[in-house]
């Protein structure tokens, strides 16, 4: 979603880094590149004008530090300037019993959003329900009991009842008699300039006393969205918003108008339509990798809470001893993709927010979990029993070809290889080559491994 804002954006920090000085001149004509950089991308002509301004007043009044490049300076002070942008003074409650209600308008992506909260709030050590209080659109009280019993949430409806109030207020009942302790209402889609739906959602509001109130909102409404926002804002005091399909090509301007024009904070970003592919919004992590330098924090929250810790501790042991065979390559896959797409990991990488997979380099990971399934226990556990009928059978089994089946064994070989270079006799890393010691301890800090 960030794909168009963060590529105009970083075009113009490549100017601005050539800067030897900063002077009302340049900054004008940096800021003006800025500024149609924020408008192609969808921003508020209001939330730019202000935005810019803000940065103008600062980079004049900064004092040039000598060991700093000017150009350096610059864009330290945009990359200051949309943390205050997007700042969050509200944290999401934690509260126990916590009860949040989901509104907003259609085809935001709201039902799935739910199970995506559902399943956070779940990773924190809450008892979430899920409660259908959307009767207006067809099949969504279906739809959400799908997917709620596919990732083991507990569902609540009542499809004799055609008040969403009354089954709210029943769904709430029934979460205290069986001690959920997080209640999350699906509401119904509506338009905002349909006073009887907003006036319907404000009853059911008042009905649950929610303490979180979340616009789920699609990052592609761009300009629209602040129209969206205050129209719910005004009428249901809202506590957060829920921005969603930002993974796919909106321009990026939804986030910065939203958060501009209502003061209400951003609180969780979809990112794909798995039920795990939902990140807290953090400030300072949007204006990285809108800068193009990554979200290191995302990337290191995602893995201590997807990533099962037991296992990662037993990969990076392994690693370090250089045992590797099939079996821990095919779990450390494994454990990788519970993190999100690998698209979606790039982009949190510094250096790399703006770099694209090939779908051939994708293919190439499933065709390697293909081979490695197709090969016996044992020869996973030893791969030098792999030859001729075996290599055979392997390319058959996945659909590739010996030559491929050839190349995963080299590669598993040069793998262990290059671990025995960074393994001392006692086992533990060695100091030498900086750069490959680093990137092993790297490798087990983020899979929960000894240090």
């Amino acid at each position: 979603m960030f794909e168009c804002l963060s590529d105009k954006v970083q075009s113009v920090m490549r100017t601005i880094r050539g800067l030897n000085h900063i002077s009302e001149s340049n900054i004008t004509q940096a800021l003006g590149e800025v500024r149609d950089a924020l408008l192609d991308a969808d921003v508020s002509f209001e939330v730019v004008k202000s935005f810019l301004e803000n940065i103008r007043n600062k980079a004049l009044g900064e004092k040039v530090i000598k060991a700093i490049a000017p150009g350096q300076q610059l864009i330290k002070i945009i990359h200051d300037s949309l943390i205050e942008l997007f700042s969050n003074e509200k944290e999401f409650s934690t509260e126990k019993p916590l009860r949040v209600v989901l509104m907003g308008l259609h085809g935001s992506g709201k039902t799935t959003s739910v199970v995506k909260l559902a399943n956070y709030l779940r990773n924190k050590g809450y008892q979430p329900l899920v409660v259908a209080c959307d009767i207006k659109r067809p099949a969504a009280i279906d739809q959400l009991e799908q997917l709620a019993h596919a990732d083991g949430i507990a569902f609540y409806s009542d499809r004799q009842k055609d008040n969403p109030v009354a089954i709210a207020k029943d769904g709430l009942e029934f979460s205290k008699k069986n001690e959920y302790n997080a209640v999350i209402f699906d509401t119904a889609g509506r338009l905002q300039t349909a006073d009887a739906l907003i006036e319907e959602l404000g009853k059911l509001v008042n009905a649950v006393q929610p303490q979180e109130k979340l616009l789920v909102a699609d990052s592609a409404l761009g300009q629209e969205s602040v129209s969206v926002a205050k129209t719910f804002h005004g009428a249901i005091g809202l506590t957060g918003v829920f921005l969603t399909k930002l993974d796919g090509d909106a321009r990026g301007g939804a986030a910065l108008s939203m958060k501009y024009g209502t003061g209400v904070a951003i609180q969780f970003i979809g990112m794909g339509e798995h039920s795990t592919d939902i990140d807290v919004f953090r400030a300072d992590g949007m204006a990285q990798r809108i800068l193009g330098m990554g979200d290191v924090v995302a990337l290191v929250e995602r893995a201590r809470e997807r990533v099962n810790k037991d296992e990662a501790d037993r990969l990076a042991r392994r690693f370090k001893k250089a045992e590797f065979d099939f079996e821990d390559y095919l779990s450390q896959i494994e454990q990788i993709e519970k993190m999100g797409s690998f698209t979606s990991l790039v982009k949190l990488l510094p250096g790399t927010a703006n770099e694209q997979i090939s779908e051939r380099e994708l293919s190439k990971i499933q065709q390697t979990k293909a081979m490695i399934r197709s090969m016996t226990v044992q020869e996973r556990r030893k791969p030098s029993l792999i030859a001729g009928n075996r290599k055979l059978r392997i390319a058959k089994g996945s659909g590739m070809q010996i030559k491929d089946v050839n190349h995963l064994l080299k590669h598993l070989e040069m793998m262990k290889i290059s671990m025995k270079k960074y393994k001392g006799k006692d086992g533990k890393v060695t100091p030498q080559a900086n750069k490959g010691s680093q990137a092993v301890q790297q490798l087990s800090k983020l899979f929960g491994g000894d240090k």
